[in-house]
């Protein structure tokens, strides 16, 4: 049986064989609010375009003074050139006085990334030309330690600018939604996401009313744990056809599982 699932991205579908005949799709931040400007510090906006003109594309995170983590699928191009990171983003129609754009030096895709969602490791570094600096409306996210994981109906939060309805409709504003976790054994039962659900990635929703959408990939999953907000997530993939669907949870990346990596690169 055929199945797809829709990148974030909104660039496409990906298809493959896998036991189950369920259509649908989840891309974007529905079921969510109009987030307060300032408070989640971490978000990026990626961009990709030229000098004349950039359109946002992906979610990021900010890891470090130079580095951004997003999506590896968010990567449409190794030439650092057509990137471009707007941090303190809010309102993406008019200036706030809060962003800082920043041109992108180098870009790292992890080395186990073959383009298939399904395999994971659906991961990204970007390393910036001109650090951010501390304005009042960035900060470098908190990351979970080594292969910590959360538990079932854990309550976290997704932020990005991704369709906040299923006809398409993009926010203005940066958007925020509650969405709970879904443990690896519920996730990857068949009439879920079935094997495509790797333990190297985080479920979350699923209720039919929260999800991410089309434009929130490579943005994160803010969980509050041990008192510190922490992007156990990067978002990754969804179902095709419809955003928000019972038991089809927006799909991460477990940031826990790729922290080697991210430490190896985020100097």
């Amino acid at each position: 049986m055929i199945w797809c699932v829709l990148l974030l991205t909104g660039l496409g579908l990906i298809c493959a064989e896998e036991p189950f005949n369920h259509h649908d799709d989840n891309e974007r931040v529905i079921g969510g609010g109009d987030a307060e400007h300032g408070v989640w510090k971490w978000q990026a906006s990626v961009q990709y375009g030229n000098n004349d003109w950039y359109s946002h594309i992906c979610g990021g995170t900010i890891v470090s003074g130079s580095i951004i983590m997003t999506a590896a699928h968010c990567i449409l191009s190794m030439d650092p050139s057509q990137y471009r990171v707007v941090t303190g983003e809010y309102n993406m129609l008019r200036e706030d006085g809060s962003e800082q754009y920043s041109p992108v030096a180098q870009i790292y895709v992890h080395p186990y990334w073959n383009g298939q969602l399904g395999n994971g490791n659906d991961i990204a570094l970007l390393r910036l030309a001109v650090p951010v600096y501390h304005n009042g409306y960035v900060a470098i996210a908190e990351l979970p330690s080594p292969h910590q994981t959360l538990p079932h109906g854990f309550t976290c939060y997704i932020t990005g600018w991704g369709y906040y309805d299923n006809m398409g409709s993009s926010p203005t504003l940066l958007q925020v939604a509650p969405i709970n976790i879904v443990e690896h054994s519920v996730c990857s039962q068949p009439n879920w996401w079935g094997s495509i659900a790797l333990k190297s990635m985080v479920c979350a929703g699923g209720d039919g009313v929260i999800s991410g959408c089309q434009g929130d990939s490579g943005g994160p999953l803010n969980c509050l744990t041990d008192g510190v907000w922490r992007v156990h997530g990067v978002v990754s993939y969804g179902p095709a056809g419809w955003c928000n669907q019972v038991t089809k949870p927006t799909v991460f990346t477990r940031v826990s599982s790729f922290m080697d990596w991210i430490n190896s690169l985020r100097l």
